[in-house]
């Protein structure tokens, strides 16, 4: 599917030409979003798949691709005649922008007939264009969630509902659906994770010679693109023919009700939330069976459908990376097969009794072992996702987020105190802490602002790019009194651009939260250090909830250090934490100059991100520079500083550096302490 990219070059791409593949005999399967590292090929392989699919029929001048053997009798286009002209044409592939509005991607009152004919009309979204062919959602991690929730809910009923500006149309949207990320760059939330049917981690194998073959590729296809294309031709065709003949098989392939049983079993044993994974898994098995050309499925197909759709419905915390516990699933599936001591018997199903379906050839992208065995050694970890060849651990460490590993020029300078490695505790809700005053920066859920999503509270004259969305009864209103001396002779009305308004919305914006902590050796008390680390997960916990951007400065030592730049992978953030050491003197005034320096470069970078400075200190400054000249620098800057100092004679030093910045005080203690607790009944 992919020639320029052996699959040998990138751990995990086998299970991901079979999930796509599984999608493409059956878009039940729920779509597929691919994990993995920068430069992995991911988009490569996704935009290849649609020159696989197989050419569909459609009627001749419908704009939503109905089927001329089965059209939607809903069709805004039709109705359409049974012997309407039709044409054939490839699969389309549709890529949804990052930017994109709510207007482009479900479709919208068609402005420009509306207010020049007097029409209304409705000018189809991109999801009409993906009807029957390929959506790819590429960084899908930062597309805004109403995005997300609109298109998979069309994803999963195969319907788009538009009700806009007084237009009411329904109309077909069955489509494959492909979304890639990097999680270095922030995590999809759980609820709309568990919206894609399979996901897959992918990553760059370490092996030269391997990536030695995709340079060579590469350098093949460049000099000679069209003749590349052609030396592969041959395969392409047979995978289009193979997905041809398994979607063409999918009808005939029974679910026997003890492999429905064992699917059941072996979700409600990986405790995943709902029935999604449940109904996931069986299609995906049921594809799986037809593409390996079996009328029913066998064992192998449920180990090969639970690999893909489980991963990432186990996860029970926010900063949890999806994973599957193979040796716990091959149990699983032991204790239900069919005729085992806890199995049901199952007579219907005879190709179980004489073993696991036929070995797949080196063409097969099925990806699982034949026999259903685990890879040699250890048990598979949470962050391994097997492959053809046999899987292999990420360098993610185990428990840690998706974030990469801390290098060891991450942390502060050293001095001669002794370092520690605090435990992390469970995580707590924190008071909410806003930014003053309206902004204008990307969505979120944290401080108010002012942006394309929102309560609407009045319209004003576009901005000098032109309207981002038009509010058309305050557009009418101010062209009406003009129609007259601009000479109107029709039903449309006479515009121009001095008449657009746009509507003013009200909502809420997600910021910049920097967190600043205090790791030296008056802070590194294991036990409080528990407590302050347990705290700032806590704040970065929120901080994922409320869509916000986080970095992580800590001082210690002779200096300070940014051990997290500004990112939306908060996963990051916690790993960071959880890795943090104590110890040696504190640099306190290095740390806040450090906090500036980030602010005024990321100022730069997202100048309509407003930032959150959260301190994290006992206030003492054993070393370094004036911490009031460094504290200076950060006026105007919304800060917090949480007061870590205990015991029974306090010197109030946080105070004093919260007067410096302006800042709001919060006791360590009792930080969990101020969410308003909810009363009793009665």
């Amino acid at each position: 599917m992919n020639p320029a990219y052996p699959f040998s070059a990138v751990v995990g791409l086998d299970d991901l030409k079979l999930a796509l593949v599984l999608n493409a005999v059956s878009p039940r399967a729920g779509g597929v979003l691919v994990r993995g590292e920068k430069g992995t090929a991911k988009s490569t392989i996704v935009r290849a798949l649609a020159a696989q699919l197989p050419p569909v029929a459609v009627v001749a001048g419908c704009r939503f691709h109905c089927d001329p053997a089965a059209p939607d009798p809903g069709c805004p286009d039709g109705p359409h005649e049974p012997d309407a002209a039709w044409v054939r044409r490839p699969a389309s592939l549709v890529e949804l922008p990052v930017g994109a509005s709510e207007d482009r991607l479900a479709g919208s009152l068609d402005l420009e007939r509306a207010l020049t004919e007097g029409v209304k009309a409705f000018e189809p979204g991109l999801l009409a264009a993906a009807h029957r062919g390929v959506l790819y959602v590429d960084e899908v991690n930062l597309l805004h969630d109403h995005l997300v929730d609109l298109l998979l809910d069309a994803a999963a009923l195969g319907v788009c509902y538009v009700e806009r500006e007084t237009v009411s149309v329904r109309h077909a949207a069955r489509f494959l659906l492909v979304g890639t990320m990097n999680p270095e760059e922030g995590e999809l939330r759980p609820q709309l994770l568990d919206r894609f049917g399979l996901t897959v981690e992918v990553r760059a194998t370490r092996e030269p010679g391997e990536r030695a073959e995709v340079v060579r590729r590469r350098f093949a296809f460049d000099a000679d693109p069209e003749g590349f294309a052609a030396r592969w031709a041959p395969e392409e065709a047979a995978l289009a023919e193979r997905i041809a003949r398994a979607r063409a098989a999918l009808p005939a392939v029974r679910l026997p009700d003890a492999r429905l049983r064992q699917i059941t079993a072996v979700c409600a044993g990986f405790e995943v939330d709902g029935l999604r994974a449940d109904l996931v898994t069986a299609h995906a098995a049921v594809a799986h069976a037809a593409w390996q050309g079996r009328d029913v499925v066998t064992r192998e197909d449920v180990r090969v459908a639970a690999r893909l759709a489980l991963p990432h419905r186990r996860r029970r915390d926010p900063f949890d990376a999806p994973g599957l516990d193979e040796r716990l699933l091959d149990d699983l599936l032991d204790q239900t097969e069919p005729g085992g001591p806890d199995g049901p018997d199952d007579p219907e199903d005879p190709e179980d009794r004489e073993g696991p379906g036929r070995p797949e050839g080196p063409d097969d992208p099925g990806g699982a072992q034949s026999d259903g065995s685990r890879p040699d050694g250890p048990a598979a970890s949470s962050h391994e996702i097997s492959g053809e060849g046999g899987g292999a651990a990420s360098d993610a460490p185990p428990g840690d987020g998706t974030g990469p590993t801390p290098r060891s020029g991450d942390a502060a300078p050293r001095d001669s105190a002794p370092e520690e490695v605090a435990a992390v505790g469970t995580p707590f809700r924190v008071p909410v802490l806003r930014v003053a005053g309206v902004g204008e920066g990307a969505a979120g859920r944290r401080s108010s602002g002012r942006g394309r999503h929102g309560r609407a509270i009045g319209t004003r004259l576009p901005g000098g790019t032109g309207p981002r969305a038009i509010d058309l009864p305050a557009t009418l209103l101010a062209a009406a009194p003009h129609q007259v001396l601009r000479g109107r002779r029709g039903p449309g009305l006479v515009l121009r651009r001095d008449d657009l308004r746009e509507p003013v919305r009200e909502g809420r914006e997600g910021n910049l939260v920097l967190f600043v902590v205090d790791a030296s050796g008056s802070m590194g008390a294991r036990r409080r250090m528990t407590a302050v680390k347990t705290a700032v997960l806590s704040l970065l916990l929120d901080a994922y909830q409320r869509r916000d951007k986080v970095g992580l400065v800590v001082f210690r030592g002779r200096g300070a250090t940014v051990a997290l730049p500004p990112t939306s992978s908060v996963e990051a953030g916690a790993a960071r934490l959880r890795a943090l050491p104590t110890g040696g003197r504190t640099p306190l005034a290095e740390g806040l100059a450090t906090a500036a320096e980030v602010l005024r470069v990321e100022r730069m970078r997202d100048p309509d991100r407003r930032p959150l400075l959260v301190v994290v200190t006992d206030g003492r400054a054993t070393s370094g520079g004036d911490v009031t000249r460094a504290a200076t620098a950060l006026a105007g800057v919304t800060s917090v500083v949480v007061d870590c100092e205990s015991g029974p004679v306090r010197l109030g030093l946080a105070g004093a550096l919260a007067l410096r910045l302006g800042a709001r005080v919060l006791p360590l203690e009792s930080l969990g302490d101020l969410v308003p607790k909810r009363r009793k009944a009665g």
